[in-house]
């Protein structure tokens, strides 16, 4: 008898929770669809990353929140990141995202070799097929030189440690298949392919062109209004 009571408690609790359960469902509906299309959308369609570190400096600073393209190469499913349809490829130049298996990390850099380049560099001077990449100076201080380096057609700005580091020469090397040589523009202070080896094509989640917003770590996390939606 008790059994019975006890029974028929529980399947009284279990329907009230349904009928409740149901209610809020009814009630926030509109509210549960906005949040669930948010997280597809910052899933699949494009998201803001922030960047915590110099590596890519003088191009993106510390602090920076990025607009990341997910429609950018590929055609992916929500949560997950596999690709249903390949838009387009990475093009050298490309500031790219991707998560790092070796790593495990979320990364920010910028495309320097792609598929059957053939690339090295000596002293901080790339070489791309053969081609010695044309350098101008910016701006010169006792540590550190922030240059212009023409990418074969894609001019942006680079920073190199006067004292130069291990990281300023590596010996040549061929691009294969489905990978890229991804390199970040603060030279001798970055982890990218010369540390974590070539980035997989299956590995690249989106493309950065801009930031959304920058907050300045060093002064009470305050925006920093001149970046802006400031393009990369």
């Amino acid at each position: 008898m008790l059994w019975d009571i006890s029974l028929y408690c529980l399947l009284e609790r279990g329907n009230s929770m349904k009928v409740k359960m149901a209610d809020l469902y009814s009630e926030n509906k509109s509210f549960i669809l906005f949040i669930l299309l948010m997280c597809v959308f910052r899933s699949a369609v494009a998201d803001w990353n922030e960047v915590p570190t110099s590596s890519m400096q003088p191009t993106i600073v510390e602090g920076d929140r990025i607009l990341v393209n997910k429609l950018a190469y590929d055609v992916n499913t929500p949560f997950i990141h596999h690709s249903l349809y390949k838009l387009a490829d990475p093009l050298r130049g490309d500031i790219i995202i991707f998560d790092s298996e070796v790593s495990d990390k979320r990364l920010v850099k910028r495309v320097v070799g792609v598929p059957g380049d053939t690339i090295a560099m000596i002293d901080n001077v790339l070489y791309i097929n053969d081609q010695r990449l044309a350098y101008g100076n910016e701006r010169i201080n006792e540590r550190f030189s922030d240059k212009t380096e023409n990418l074969l057609g894609v001019q942006h700005s680079i920073r190199v440690a006067n004292a130069g580091s291990a990281l300023s020469s590596f010996p040549s090397m061929n691009i294969p298949t489905d990978y890229y040589l991804a390199m970040g523009d603060n030279r001798d202070n970055s982890a990218d392919s010369r540390v974590i080896g070539l980035v997989p094509r299956t590995e690249i989640i989106g493309r950065a062109k801009q930031v959304v917003i920058s907050l300045n770590y060093d002064n009470y996390y305050l925006p920093r209004s001149k970046r802006f939606l400031h393009t990369l």
